[in-house]
C-alpha cells in the first residue's frame, strides 16, 4: 500500500499505521521479525530516519521490542490486569498459562524507613524484612518487586528460598496468616535507570509503579510492597460501580 506523500499525516506515522494493521491482521505474529530498517525504507520509498521514528514509536507503544544485534520483533498482547482480587505475581502468571519466576535481587533485615513504618503500623527503626524480587514470565522480566514484612512477626521467613517458592504461600502455610484484602496505589511514571536494566525496557520507556498495603484477617498490616509494572506490557483493569 502506497504512502499518501500528500496527507497531512507524517509519513512515519502512515507507517506505524500499516504495522498495525499488519500485526493486528496476524500478518506479523507475536516475537516474529519484521523486516530490518533498509527492507522497509525499500518497501515504502522513504528515508531509514523515518522508518526509525515509525519503529521507535511502536516500541514506546509497547507493539514492539528490540534486541540488541538481532532486530526488531512484535510484542505479545498487553497484559490484562484485573484489580478486584487479592492475587500473587505467580497466581496471575499462573492463571494466564504462563511459568512464573523470580531472581531475588535483595534479601535482608533492615531498620524500617519513616514511610514503611508507618504503613506497617510500627515504631520508626523498627526491623523489618525487605525482599526485593525481579519478577518474570516465561522467562521475560515484567515487574520488580519490594516488600516489606515486620522482622517480629516473621523471624525465620528469610530461610526460604524466594526465587522458587510463592511469599504468600509461605505466610500462609508456615505462619497460618491469610491475607484477606489490600488496598493500592497505582501512578504512571518514566521509567529510571534500574528500571530501565532489569526490566529490559528501551528508554524513555513507561512502568506503572504501585504501592500495595496488604492485611490480614484481623486488619493487621502483613506486607508493604512497592512495585515497578513494564508500561509497555501491563493494562490494568478496574470494576467501578455508580454511587447510589
Amino acid at each position: 500500500m502506497q504512502l499518501q506523500r500528500e496527507a497531512p499525516d507524517p509519513l512515519y506515522q502512515q507507517i506505524k499505521e500499516r504495522l498495525i494493521l499488519a500485526i493486528r491482521s496476524g500478518e506479523f505474529e507475536p516475537h516474529q521479525r519484521l523486516p530490518s530498517e533498509r527492507e522497509l525504507s525499500e518497501q515504502y520509498g522513504v528515508s531509514r530516519m523515518t522508518v526509525r521514528q515509525a519503529l521507535q514509536a511502536l516500541v514506546r507503544d509497547g507493539l514492539l521490542y528490540t534486541r540488541v544485534g538481532k532486530g526488531t520483533f512484535v510484542a505479545e498482547p498487553k497484559i490484562d490486569q484485573q484489580l478486584r482480587r487479592l492475587t500473587g505475581f505467580s497466581q496471575d502468571v499462573t492463571a494466564r498459562g504462563g511459568k512464573p519466576g523470580s531472581r531475588v535481587l535483595e534479601a535482608q533485615v533492615i531498620e524500617a524507613t519513616p514511610e514503611v513504618a508507618a504503613a506497617l503500623r510500627m515504631t520508626p527503626n523498627s526491623e523489618i524484612i525487605r525482599l526485593m524480587r525481579l519478577r518474570l514470565s516465561n522467562g521475560t522480566p515484567l515487574a520488580i518487586e519490594t516488600a516489606h514484612l515486620p522482622f517480629a512477626r516473621f523471624p525465620g521467613l528469610l530461610s526460604h528460598d524466594f526465587a522458587v517458592e510463592s511469599l504468600y504461600g509461605v505466610l500462609e502455610q508456615e505462619y497460618g496468616v491469610a491475607l484477606t484484602e489490600a488496598e493500592q496505589v497505582l501512578e504512571a511514571a518514566v521509567a529510571d535507570v534500574d528500571e530501565v536494566r532489569l526490566l529490559e525496557l528501551t528508554p524513555p520507556a513507561a512502568v506503572m509503579r504501585m504501592q500495595r498495603l496488604t492485611v490480614d484477617s484481623e486488619g493487621e498490616p502483613v506486607e508493604y510492597v512497592l512495585s515497578s509494572y513494564r508500561g509497555d506490557r501491563y493494562k490494568f483493569r478496574f470494576h467501578l460501580q455508580a454511587g447510589r
